[in-house]
């Protein structure tokens, strides 16, 4: 199984991403845009970057506005293009994705957009280079995967391929049968998302409410069985965008990121075990029996009036730490812990928050497996 994400997904700076996606064991980067545009170094640069911290550029994206369009406007994109070329081998990259578009002079038309990309195929294919067509779940003409799958298969150039994206799909609650009919090889990418069910204006949904697979409401498993019945095995590539990723540790989001596919993919395997898939091995889940304790952070005069409490509540003291400054409460099976510590992760969340429920105990079958 290979691992990307996109560099829009998480916070930092373009060094701070790299390093994070790199710790979390990332294979593979997209590279979004804007990262770039607000990076003080040349594209050799971020391509030696990305060497020095053993990632793949798995892509450039996005190239806007291309198929469909009247003259001067045509000429003008093959322009534009041309110049994201030149950017692509200099950052080192192979991919460039070209989302459908949703520019008003656009004439839409299947046969008009593959003739576009054949040439644009054409042109790619001179310097080593491939292209991957997305529709934009808002696209004006082409908002279905279906749609352009049709086109990249009438494009039939073997530098043109279709990039799958699940936030695009499942928002539209396109049928997913139709993708296991797409030969492997027609797929250049596959990214991911997940979302809440959330009824509004489907830009603005994508732009701030995207989350890690299995955090949403979306069918991703679904979705990715279907992508793992036509054979593909390139790269699964987060696509997230989401204002509190964006304002989060930069390391704890890629880490979440990356477990998030590993448990995707043990979840596709599970239900479909025929597939030939390399993931990684995955243990049964720990049977979880319920809340063992709560432990509360506090200083010594909270801890004092929190006891209070807790006696009036029916609790009795049922023993101290030997060695820290823990008291346990208890009530029955309900055992509350109350933690005076004066360093430590308890003592952190009590600066924080100041007196707070910082922690709980889970009782599960197997302590060490889990």
């Amino acid at each position: 199984m290979k691992t990307s994400i996109a560099t829009v997904s998480i916070a930092g700076d373009l060094a701070e991403k790299f390093a994070a996606i790199s710790a979390a064991g990332f294979d593979g980067i997209e590279i979004f845009e804007n990262d770039f545009l607000a990076f003080d170094g040349s594209p050799r640069d971020v391509g030696r970057m990305a060497g020095d911290t053993g990632l793949i550029i798995t892509l450039f994206q996005p190239f806007r506005d291309f198929e469909g369009l009247p003259e001067p406007q045509r000429n003008r994109a093959f322009d534009r293009a041309e110049r994201k070329f030149d950017v692509m081998q200099e950052l080192g990259t192979d991919l460039m994705l070209v989302c459908s578009s949703v520019s008003p002079v656009s004439l839409g038309g299947i046969d008009r957009a593959a003739m576009d990309f054949h040439e644009l195929g054409e042109r790619a294919a001179k310097r080593c280079l491939r292209v991957g067509y997305e529709a934009l779940a808002w696209g004006r003409h082409v908002n279905d995967h279906r749609d352009a799958w049709e086109i990249v298969r009438r494009t039939d150039h073997p530098n043109v391929g279709l990039v799958l994206d699940s936030f695009h799909t499942l928002a539209r609650r396109i049928e997913l049968g139709s993708i296991r009919s797409i030969p492997a090889d027609k797929i250049f990418i596959v990214q991911l998302a997940d979302a809440p069910l959330i009824e509004m204006d489907l830009l603005y949904w994508s732009r701030h409410f995207r989350n890690m697979p299995g955090e949403g409401d979306l069918p991703v498993r679904q979705f990715m069985q279907a992508v793992a019945a036509t054979g593909y095995d390139g790269y699964l590539s987060l696509e997230i965008f989401n204002d509190q990723f964006r304002g989060g540790s930069a390391k704890a989001i890629s880490v979440d990121g990356r477990r998030s596919l590993v448990w995707l993919m043990d979840q596709v395997r599970r239900e479909e075990p025929a597939l030939d898939m390399a993931i990684p091995p995955m243990p049964d889940r720990i049977g979880v029996g319920g809340v063992e304790f709560i432990e509360f952070a506090a200083d010594r005069q909270d801890a004092g009036q929190l006891g209070s409490l807790l006696r009036m509540l029916g609790f009795v003291e049922a023993g101290r730490h030997v060695s820290k400054e823990v008291t346990l409460y208890r009530q029955g099976e309900i055992n509350i812990v109350i933690n005076t510590e004066r360093q430590g992760f308890a003592h952190s969340s009590f600066v924080v928050h100041g007196t707070s429920a910082y922690a709980m105990g889970l009782k599960v079958e197997d302590a060490a497996a889990t």
